[in-house]
Parts: structure tokens; sequence; C-alpha cells
């Protein structure tokens, strides 16, 4: 028997998990030696990097890959505003690589209000809330049974 991809039917409002998932994220305290684990070990080598300031002054580096309907992403950030980025890798300076959330495509306005008052409604906390104009607002979703955002 096969397993067949039903057609989507994203719908927020009825659950957090509810939504469009793309997205597989990774933090790290060494982005360089994640990104060559991917390309070597697992043939994901197509990266497309993004850096800059933390909104708090701190600095983010995030490299982005395709595979399929799946983006990859790798992220490292420092100082002031990197906490939420980097609080689930423990202490030290020993190479660490962790899952750090699933990303959603939240289609307009009114799946993006269901997905907050759902969260809320569930008692989910949302720990980081982040508007680009022009690129993408975001949030993570704490999941703690879960161990990771969404």
């Amino acid at each position: 028997m096969l397993l067949r991809r039903p057609s989507p039917l994203v719908d927020p409002a009825s659950g957090v998990l509810r939504a469009d998932h793309f997205q597989i994220a990774y933090a790290t305290n060494d982005i360089d030696r994640a990104q060559a684990i991917l390309a070597d070990r697992y043939g994901i080598g197509a990266f497309r990097r993004l850096e800059g300031p933390l909104a708090a002054g701190g600095q983010i580096r995030v490299e982005l890959a395709w595979v399929g309907p799946v983006m990859y992403e790798l992220l490292t950030a420092s100082g002031p505003g990197s906490a939420i980025y980097m609080d689930r890798l423990a202490p030290g300076d020993a190479f660490q690589l962790r899952h750090h959330h699933l990303g959603y495509l939240i289609h307009d306005a009114a799946q993006w209000q269901a997905l907050l008052a759902r969260a809320d409604a569930d008692g989910l906390p949302v720990p980081h809330v982040s508007h680009n104009p022009g690129f993408m607002d975001s949030c993570f979703v704490d999941a703690p049974e879960l161990g990771h955002y969404l």
C-alpha cells in the first residue's frame, strides 16, 4: 500500500500544526561545520546565506537550502537578542547542531491571526515575533512537549 500525500488542508485555527509545513531548522554554534556536515553526509549543499544585525544589537547568520518542497535552515546568532535562537544549545564550546524549529507558511493575515489566537487558547507561549516589511513576518511558538519551536 502506498502512502499518498493528501492535498494540503491548512487551517491554523484548528491547531498550530495545521499550517503549511515547509521548513526544518537547526541551531548551531559552528555554522560552517554544520553546513559541511549537511553537504558531505546528507547531500544538502546549495545554501544561500542571509546575515545581519538583530533588532536588539546582536548578529545572526542563516544558511538556507531547498530540497524539493522542504527548506533546510541552519542558524547561529550571538550578542543581544540571540537567546531565542541559541537557547536550546548547551553551554560550552563543543560543537552542537540541534533541531530548533519547524517552519510553516502562513498565507494571509487571517491565518496569522488564527495561528496566534490558537496558540494563546492552547496555552502555547509565543516568545518571539518579528515583523520585516517587504520580506516576512515570523514568530516562534514554543512547543515544550516536542522540544522545539514551531
